[in-house]
C-alpha cells in the first residue's frame, strides 16, 4: 500500500510541475488505457519492473502500431516481441524512436530512462540456431536492469566449449540456457553451478524433435534438482524471470 501511495504522489507531483500531461497521468492512475481492441496495463511497470510487452503474432500491423503509439502517448517504453522487419518499418514510420533488434526479432522504444544495469545474468545458447530465442531472453533481462553476458554455441556436442565459461556460470545470479534438439545443455550447466538455471526449449531440431516437444520433455525430466523450465521458444519469459531473480540480490520486497 505504501508503494501505491508513493506512485500516486509521484504522478501528481509531476502533473503539478508540468512534467506530465493530464492524459498520461490519468492512464497511469487508472491502471489501464482502453483502446477498444486492447486494454493496456499501465501499472505493470510499477508492479513487475517492465511495461506490458506487445506480442506481435496474431495482431494486425495496424493494431501493433496503435498500441505502440498509445504507449508513447502515456510515456511508457515498449517492447514488441516476435516482430518482423515489416512490423518494425510500420512502427518506425509512426514512432521515430523505435529500434529493431534483428537477432531477438524485437522492436523497442524508450520513453523512460533505462534501468541501470546491475548484477549478472548469463544467457547461453546450445547452437547458433537457438540464438534468436536466447537473444530475446538477453534483451528482456537487460531492459529490466540486469547486466547480461551472452555465451553462444556451447552445446553438448562439444562440451569443452562450455567448460571455458564455468566461472561465469558460478558468478551469475541467474543462468538462462536455451537449447533445441535433445535439450541436454540446461542439465549440464545446472550440474556445474549453484545458481538458478532457467531452461528454454526451442523448436530447433529434426522431425522427431516435434517442434521443441522433445527438448521440453528432456528439460522437464532433468535429473538436476532445481532447474526451472519455461515454454517452447519463450525467451522473453525466461529473460524476465532471470531479471527478477537478479534484482533480488539488491532490492527489498515491496510492502
Amino acid at each position: 500500500m505504501d508503494s501505491d501511495f508513493a506512485r500516486i504522489e509521484e504522478v501528481l507531483n509531476k502533473v503539478s510541475a508540468g512534467e506530465l500531461p493530464i492524459r498520461q497521468a490519468a492512464a497511469l492512475l487508472a491502471g489501464e488505457s482502453n483502446m477498444v481492441f486492447a486494454r493496456l496495463d499501465t501499472a505493470r511497470a510499477h508492479r513487475r519492473g517492465l511495461p506490458e510487452a506487445i506480442y506481435c503474432p496474431g495482431k494486425t500491423i495496424e493494431q501493433i502500431v496503435a498500441i505502440a503509439g498509445e504507449m508513447k502517448k502515456i510515456g511508457q517504453s515498449f517492447f514488441a516481441t516476435r516482430a518482423s522487419f515489416e512490423i518494425y518499418s510500420a512502427v518506425k514510420a509512426a514512432i521515430p524512436e523505435a529500434r529493431y533488434h534483428a537477432d531477438a526479432r524485437a522492436v523497442t522504444a524508450d520513453f523512460q530512462p533505462p534501468a541501470p544495469q546491475r548484477g549478472l545474468v548469463a544467457v547461453l545458447s546450445a547452437g547458433t540456431a537457438d540464438i534468436s530465442v536466447a537473444e530475446e531472453a538477453a534483451l528482456a533481462a537487460e531492459r529490466m536492469g540486469a547486466r547480461v553476458t551472452r555465451i553462444w554455441d556451447v552445446g553438448v556436442a562439444g562440451l569443452h566449449r562450455l567448460m571455458r565459461h564455468v566461472d561465469v556460470l558460478r558468478s551469475a545470479r541467474a543462468v538462462v540456457v536455451v537449447a533445441g534438439m535433445e535439450g541436454a545443455l540446461p542439465s549440464v550447466a545446472a550440474g556445474l553451478t549453484d545458481r538458478p538455471v532457467i531452461a528454454v526449449p526451442t523448436s530447433v531440431g529434426y522431425g522427431t524433435g516435434a517442434g521443441g516437444l522433445a527438448a521440453l520433455l528432456s528439460m522437464l525430466n532433468t535429473c538436476v534438482p532445481g532447474v526451472l523450465v519455461v515454454n517452447i521458444d519463450n525467451g522473453f519469459g525466461a529473460g524476465v524471470a532471470a531479471a527478477m531473480i537478479n534484482a533480488l540480490g539488491e532490492s527489498t520486497p515491496k510492502q
